[in-house]
C-alpha cells in the first residue's frame, strides 16, 4: 500500500511539472534583441552588431543588449614557460 501511495505521489509530481524552458541566447551571435509584446518576452540573438539590432528594433516595443554568453573564438596566446632540466 506505501509503494502505491508513492508511485501515485510520484506520478503526480511529474505530471505537475511544466516543461523545460529551451536556452535563451544564441552563443554564435554577440548582440540580441529583446522584444517585449502581450504575454510573450523573448530574444532574437541572431545580430553581428548593434547598429544592425537597432535598426530591427526600430518602431518596435524592444531594445537591443549585449549577449552575455557570447562565445569568442579569438584565445589569447600566451607563451608557455618550459623548464628545462640540467644535467650535471
Amino acid at each position: 500500500m506505501r509503494n502505491l501511495a508513492l508511485a501515485i505521489l510520484a506520478g503526480a509530481t511529474v505530471s505537475v511539472a511544466g516543461p523545460a524552458a529551451a536556452q535563451t541566447y544564441d552563443p554564435g551571435y554577440p548582440v540580441c534583441l529583446h522584444v517585449y509584446g502581450r504575454g510573450a518576452n523573448y530574444y532574437e540573438c541572431r545580430y553581428t552588431s548593434l547598429a544592425q539590432c537597432n535598426l530591427s528594433a526600430s518602431g518596435r516595443a524592444a531594445q537591443c543588449d549585449i549577449n552575455p554568453y557570447f562565445a569568442t573564438a579569438q584565445v589569447p596566446v600566451q607563451r608557455g614557460y618550459r623548464r628545462y632540466r640540467q644535467i650535471y
